[in-house]
């Protein structure tokens, strides 16, 4: 009679166990998105979140949060996200921010700006300081709730035919070239034009274009620019960092329910983790690889950088008296730099001590 009790008793909270889990799954509202993106998902550490978070979502929901995301073009061109969001054509967009800077010109400062942060500082500020608010109060009057959703480390700063020896070379090229450095391009002569990702490499090999910057090495690798041109230019001195985000149109942001909208911030917090650990992984191996095969990777010397800074700054200066908006942002982000900034100089180790040929090798 005692084993017959503890059996039912046994058996009673196994049936209450999965009738909460049963209530619990039926209780999960249903979110079915269409979500255009900007880059192909294959492209490491700037789409590849994507997939991460539509995946990720789809496991901790039991199905109930489905954010499909379509390739660039599928939906609408990649350059059209934010219109679309906002007007609710669609509920998400995934997208690097920069491509609207000419019609909102701080967004560059959120996507990768010129000789900013380094990815530990550009989290700390924005999770902790200005940024995510600051960001948010930039999207409202577009009806957009955006959310953090990649981030890379610095880019490269291009293709080039020859090696970068003078700014002089900079002036009458036509490059492709995004962000604020391109307008510090245009201010050293360049012609500056904005490409997809998807157009480059028919752009460069049929001479429409005399030089391009994407990407960091893995991304530029897929997209075979090693094929077409030898001299690959180092550091990317106008993208310290790259983020992606993901656009919301704030109604049907506003419609989820709380736990809904905090399973989609948590993927995306898990996103911006797995696209920094995965283009940390591949970009030096892809560096690696284009070395062994003949690139000219090519460090700019100290005072081509310290040249470019000085016009960076111009270019800043010049933007924040157009924008007040943006110098604000640059202000916050400043003078963060400056807090961060001596932490790292006095806390961290100098780069030198990370050079290949002073890491210790075992017999």
């Amino acid at each position: 009679m005692k084993k017959m009790t503890k059996f039912a008793l046994t058996g009673l909270a196994a049936g209450v166990a999965l009738a909460a889990i049963t209530t619990s799954a039926q209780a999960q509202e249903s979110v079915r998105w269409q979500v255009p993106i900007a880059f192909p998902s294959h492209l490491v550490g700037l789409s590849t979140p994507v997939v991460h978070l539509s995946e990720s979502l789809a496991a901790v929901s039991g199905g109930s949060i489905n954010l499909r995301y379509y390739e660039p073009g599928e939906l609408i061109p990649p350059f059209e996200i934010l219109d679309a969001v906002s007007e609710g054509r669609y509920p998400a967009g995934f997208t690097w921010v920069g491509y609207d800077q000419g019609s909102i010109p701080s967004l560059p400062l959120f996507a990768g700006a010129p000789f900013g942060m380094e990815p530990p500082a550009y989290l700390a500020w924005h999770y902790h300081g200005d940024g995510h608010e600051l960001l948010k109060e930039i999207y409202e009057p577009y009806n957009v709730h955006p959310l953090l959703c990649s981030m890379i480390g610095p880019e490269a700063a291009g293709w080039f035919a020859e090696p970068l020896e003078s700014l002089d070379q900079i002036d009458g090229l036509r490059i492709r070239f995004a962000g604020i450095g391109g307008r510090v391009m245009e201010r050293l002569g360049a012609s500056v034009t904005m490409l997809p990702g998807g157009e480059l490499y028919q752009a460069m090999e049929r001479g429409t274009i005399d030089a391009t910057e994407f990407s960091a090495p893995a991304v530029d690798r897929i997209l075979g620019m090693q094929e077409i041109v030898n001299n690959y230019v180092l550091p990317g001195w106008h993208q310290t960092f790259t983020t992606a985000h993901l656009l919301i149109n704030k109604d049907a942001w506003d419609e989820l329910e709380d736990s809904t909208r905090a399973q989609i911030d948590m993927g995306c917090r898990s996103a911006t983790l797995f696209g920094f650990a995965e283009s940390e992984w591949e970009n030096p191996q892809a560096l690696r690889d284009f070395q062994d095969e003949g690139v000219n990777a090519q460090v700019l010397p100290e005072e081509i950088l310290e040249a470019l800074r000085e016009v960076t700054y111009e270019v800043q200066a010049d933007i924040a008296e157009e924008d007040e908006m943006f110098g604000r942002v640059l202000q916050s982000q400043q003078d963060w730099m400056r807090i961060h900034g001596e932490w790292h100089v006095k806390g961290h180790l100098p780069r030198e001590h990370f050079a290949p040929d002073r890491i210790q090798q075992l017999d």
